[in-house]
Formats: C-alpha cells, structure tokens, sequence
C-alpha cells in the first residue's frame, strides 16, 4: 500500500511508501484456529519455543511404540505447534521409519540420495560440498498432487556452530496479509513443478527423466488444513511458478509479495541442533529454511516423509 501525506499538511514534508512492502507494527499472532480448545497434556510436556511454532516435547522415548493415546495427544500438540523438537533420541534408520508411519502410508523421492532404505533420503553436506537444498524457504514436494503430510528429521552429525533449521507458520503468515491481498488470491491457484527447485543443483540429463513422473501440477494459493480448517498460504520460493490467469509480471509480483510472508520473524522458530535430535513438522501448515552456515564442517541428517492428500 502507497501512503502520501496530503496538500493540506502543513508540518510534514510530503512522503511515500513504496508498495508491497512489508508490513511494519503489530502482528497478528493465533497459535490455534478460532474456538480450537486448549487442554492439557497428560503424556509428556509441552515446552514452547515461539508464539505460534514450535514446541519441545520432553519425557518421550521415540524408539519404543506409540499408542493410539500417545499418537492423539503427539497429533493434537503438532496441530498446535506445527513443528515439535524430540532432544537426544538416536534413533536408527528403522525406528525413525517406524515412528513417521504412525502418521501414514511413507512417501519415496527419487530425486534425492536414499540412506539404508528407498524411504530414508539423507543428506550429507561434506566440507566443501555444493550447498544444495538449503538457503530457500520452502515447503517439501508441491510439485506433488499429493504433497507430504509432514516430516521427520534426525541430525546424525552436527558442525560444531551453525547448521541450525528455520520453520515458518503459513497460517501467521496468511492471518497478517492485507485485506486487499486476501481477496485478490481468494479462490486463485498457482502451477507448482519441481524443475525450478532442482535446477539449480541438477544437470538437464539428471532432471529429464523424471518429466513424465512430475508433471506441473496446480494447487490453491490459500488452502485449507484437513484436520484444523484453517486457512494456510500455500505458494513457495522454490516449485511455485506462477499464479493462474494472471500475466507473468503481475504473477510474478504477486508471488514475490506472498513469498515475503514466510520472512517474517513473529512467524517463525529458529532450532539448534544436537546429534540425535528430531523434529517433526506438519508439512502442510509450515515452510522451512536450513540455514547453510557451517562450512568446512559436515552436517548429516537423515529424512522420513509421510504421504499427504491433494490440498483444498
């Protein structure tokens, strides 16, 4: 929004503000939807680390199994929370496995290294290695029909400083756009594709292949989240590619604007890790950033993705 002091001013010097940029002063900042009950938690403890993302949840052994009161009450803190942080769990690749299924059927990604199973990618970033998948906000695989429902992460070797993990909560982020912005992108849907986020690091020979297994496919800009109904952006920096039925450049600035959301500190938790550490993060309500800031160290961390359903 462009704001200019009027004629009739007499004290300030005429000025403007350049449009779409951020907003400046207070946010507006729900952790749950409207009429969501908070209760309390009675399997573990609940240790928040921001206003509306991210939680610390102390007093669980992941590697032993999760009941169906255990899953409720892990399901219910990660619909509050968004992304929720198990300290010190060493899982093996099998027990982490074992944990994400309770949450669905496990997503395979042929673009990415897999560890000892199809369904584990692992990232290695050895000192001097090419800085892939990193320094860009994102949500995991929107090329998909069916994007991930969420993740699993564990850091198996952590650089002794940086290499920390960023995530955003996408419905902050959508609360706190601008009326005018809300209802232009009310109903619109925008083309995701997975060539512009692998290009980068991927050779023509190494992408063509997988055309025909990911095809461009189309998803609302805000959507709905299955189990909460609250409304979510859903647009991100790296498959994001344009906005339906509008031309390029005003997609293009449109898209720009709707990226910054996700750039907004209020919005966002920031997490340390230590070796055998897990997060969990509800991929259809966050987007996330690693932080590529440890070099000449290495940084491994292992991934499990659950299958999600097409987004609304």
């Amino acid at each position: 929004m462009t704001v200019i002091a009027g004629p009739a001013d007499s004290v300030l010097r005429p000025y403007r503000i350049p449009a779409d940029g951020l907003y400046e002063g207070p946010r507006v900042l729900r952790r749950t939807p409207d009429g969501w009950e908070d209760r309390p938690y009675e399997l573990f403890e609940v240790v928040p680390q921001a206003a509306t993302i991210g939680a610390e949840i102390r007093g669980l052994d992941l590697s032993r199994p999760v009941s169906a009161a255990l899953r409720a009450e892990l399901n219910r803190a990660l619909l509050e929370w968004k992304v929720l942080f198990f300290r010190g769990q060493h899982l093996t690749s099998g027990a982490q496995r074992e944990f994400a299924r309770n949450w669905g059927e496990l997503e395979t990604n042929p673009l990415l290294a897999a560890g000892d199973a199809g369904d584990v990618v692992r990232f290695d970033k050895a000192a001097g290695g090419v800085p892939t998948f990193e320094n860009v906000w994102h949500t995991d695989v929107t090329f998909r029909e069916r994007p991930a429902l969420g993740a699993v992460l564990q850091l198996r070797e952590v650089p002794p400083a940086g290499g920390d993990t960023m995530w955003a909560d996408m419905a902050a982020a959508y609360d706190n756009l601008a009326p005018e912005i809300k209802e232009r992108i009310d109903g619109a849907r925008a083309v995701h594709d997975y060539l512009p986020g692998f290009a980068r690091f991927y050779s023509t020979a190494q992408l063509a292949p997988f055309q025909g297994e990911f095809p461009p496919v189309e998803h609302p800009v805000v959507r709905r989240h299955p189990e909460t109904g609250r409304r979510m952006l859903f647009v991100n920096a790296s498959f994001t590619t344009r906005i339906v039925g509008l031309e390029e450049a005003e997609s293009d600035r449109l898209l720009r604007l709707l990226y910054q959301q996700a750039q907004v500190p209020e919005f966002q938790v920031r997490f340390r890790w230590r070796a055998g550490d897990i997060a969990f993060w509800d991929n259809r309500a966050t987007q996330h950033y690693a932080v590529n800031d440890y070099a000449p160290h290495r940084r491994v961390a292992e991934r499990v993705a659950i299958a999600g359903d097409r987004p609304y």
